[in-house]
């Protein structure tokens, strides 16, 4: 099974996410920023998706403009704890 649901970050915030015990695939549905993810940095714009393995550190930083995003997580969100 999966659980889904929408994240939105505003323009300067900073992001308070910590590891997920589920695996995570994230899309950008509007705004434009970057994510750190395990020592990385990739800029991020509508239209990116982004898999994130369960355990692994991550956040969204540097984000310009508000940003949407779909995450779906697997197994449901809360599952594995």
């Amino acid at each position: 099974g999966l659980s889904f649901g929408m994240y939105w970050l505003s323009a300067g915030v900073n992001d308070p996410q910590s590891p997920h015990t589920e695996d995570e695939i994230y899309e950008v549905v509007a705004g434009r920023g970057a994510i750190e993810m395990a020592g990385d940095r990739h800029a991020i714009e509508p239209g990116s998706v982004i898999s994130i393995p369960r355990h692994v550190e991550h956040k969204f930083v540097d984000v310009t403009e508000d940003l949407a995003l779909v995450v779906v997580f697997g197994p449901p969100e809360g599952d594995l704890r």
